[in-house]
């Protein structure tokens, strides 16, 4: 049974979770841990990782990875947020995560952030049939996300997390008035986009993730810190937690420390989170809420899980057609020949994977490019692989890492003239997986894209025959395709220098 590893790199804390996944079956939690490594202290008031809190991370990712390696973990993804979005350091704080991890460490945006929570709300407490209002206030960011029968809606990122305005308001010791003050309108003014976006909308329940939420609706139902996972789905009023904000905030430290559920460390930043929390409810006109231990790492979880499920492992998810499907029709792209020619592209990389042996994984990352390789003439005509290429590259694509993106994106960067070569520097940084990956993809995704012709000529399927010497391709046509035929043909001299062999295109009897 498979084994994944999620590592979620927040500005407060930063988690780990080993789960053995069985298809139909409950996870079973291998592992779990946490340490508090407040990456966001130094970021939000000076605009870097700090020294100490770089060091602890970079000790506490080594724990994780052993942990993960010793269960056998056969996938692994680490994630960084808000902090380390604004961390100006954040290049050496890549290589050196990447470095104690294992794997890549990749910083992903506030909507891929939402995606993830959201997949993990609906992996441990499903909604199918609920329109749900979830919440997270993490120590950077605060992710506001709608989700309609387990999917996302909406997902909004807005910078109120408890460290950050910990940090940038609230100094005394309890608060004074003129600091509260400050801390809510400036809450105020950042939850107005999030509203504007969304509306308020008919909910049938409201949701909080992350510790804040814990710490909250414990200390409300009288629950200890350490057994705060008894919290799981229970609820707090809104009225309630106004209360309770309003007692925290004229607390001292000491006193917050003392408080049942929230924490010795949780105290340091409760008021500015509790605050948050509070004034997003009433925005929303929410008079309950509900607390879930789920979070990114579960959303980590769910979503190795689903890539890896399912028989052909080699075509994308439901959710990421539908998300690349999305970017094309935005560009008008020629949804007929982008679907021929990913089509296509699945049957030569199946029947060309005892030469280039990549993992079937790389097979969604084809099948993406081929949707957007003609993405660039929405921009320009001329030269629009090159325009193809920033437009993926700068793209958002929830469902996809960074360097999945990266990849998609050399593939319609490449897919017409020269192959990559020094002068590219943007390719020549890479790693050797994704280079490897990208050089054996090319000669696939232009000869889909050569073959896949117009809706009345183009090739209907191809198989793929490998000899010693050789590569045969036979094709079942759609009208006449001596034009796809001639396209096609001018791909050899490419599938020669990367596969090693002669290229024959012919048609079945």
């Amino acid at each position: 049974m498979p084994r994944y590893a999620a590592i979620d790199i927040g500005s407060n804390s930063t988690r780990l979770a080993v789960a053995e996944v069985n298809p139909g079956e409950p996870w079973k939690m291998l592992a779990a841990d946490r340490e508090v490594t407040r990456l966001g202290t130094s970021v939000f008031t000076e605009g870097a990782i700090s020294k100490e809190a770089m060091e602890l991370l970079i000790r506490t990712l080594t724990r994780f990875a052993a942990t993960y390696h010793r269960l056998g973990a056969t996938g692994v993804r680490a994630v960084a947020t808000s902090a380390v979005r604004d961390a100006r350091n954040q290049e050496d704080f890549l290589y050196r995560a990447s470095q104690a991890v294992g794997a890549p460490v990749e910083i992903i945006s506030g909507l891929e952030e939402s995606r993830l929570i959201n997949a993990g709300v609906q992996a441990v407490w499903p909604n199918p049939d609920e329109r749900v209002l979830i919440i997270d206030i993490g120590g950077g960011s605060a992710e506001v996300i709608v989700s309609d029968g387990g999917k996302l809606e909406s997902g909004i990122s807005r910078p109120l997390g408890a460290v950050r305005l910990k940090e940038m308001f609230l100094q005394g010791d309890p608060p004074v008035r003129e600091q509260l003050e400050r801390l809510y309108a400036y809450i105020d003014e950042k939850l107005a986009p999030a509203l504007k976006r969304t509306g308020l909308g008919n909910f049938d329940r409201a949701i909080a993730t992350s510790s804040t939420a814990a710490a909250v609706v414990s200390a409300l139902n009288k629950i200890p810190r350490k057994e705060r996972d008894r919290a799981d789905r229970l609820s707090a009023t809104t009225a309630d937690i106004g209360d309770l904000e309003n007692f925290l905030a004229k607390s001292t430290l000491a006193a917050r420390r003392k408080v049942p559920g929230i924490g010795p460390r949780r105290a340091e930043i409760i008021v500015a989170g509790i605050s948050v929390l509070h004034r997003i409810l009433k925005a929303y006109g929410q008079t309950e809420v509900f607390y879930s231990t789920a979070g990114v790492r579960d959303g980590i979880i769910a979503d190795l899980a689903e890539r890896r499920s399912g028989s052909d492992l080699t075509r994308m998810t439901k959710e990421q057609r539908q998300v690349i499907e999305s970017m094309a029709r935005r560009y008008a792209v020629d949804m007929k020949h982008a679907r021929q020619t990913a089509h296509l592209a699945n049957s030569l990389f199946v029947g060309l994977q005892p030469l280039h042996q990549l993992p079937a994984g790389a097979g969604k990352l084809l099948e993406a490019a081929a949707y957007l390789l003609d993405s660039g003439h929405y921009v320009s005509d001329m030269a629009h692989h090159k325009h193809s290429y920033y437009l993926v590259a700068h793209g958002d694509l929830p469902a996809f890492t960074n360097e999945e993106r990266q990849t998609i994106a050399l593939l319609c960067r490449f897919h017409r003239k020269s192959m990559p070569q020094a002068r590219h520097g943007f390719f020549q940084d890479l790693t050797a997986a994704v280079k490897k990956t990208v050089l054996w993809l090319v000669p696939i995704v232009r000869l889909a894209d050569s073959l896949a012709g117009s809706p009345d000529h183009h090739a209907e399927s191809a198989r793929v025959h490998i000899s010693p010497k050789a590569v045969t391709i036979l094709l079942e046509e759609e009208g006449n395709i001596n034009l796809e035929l001639w396209a096609g043909e001018r791909v050899a001299d490419v599938f020669r220098q990367i596969y090693g062999r002669e290229l024959a295109l012919t048609l079945a009897s």
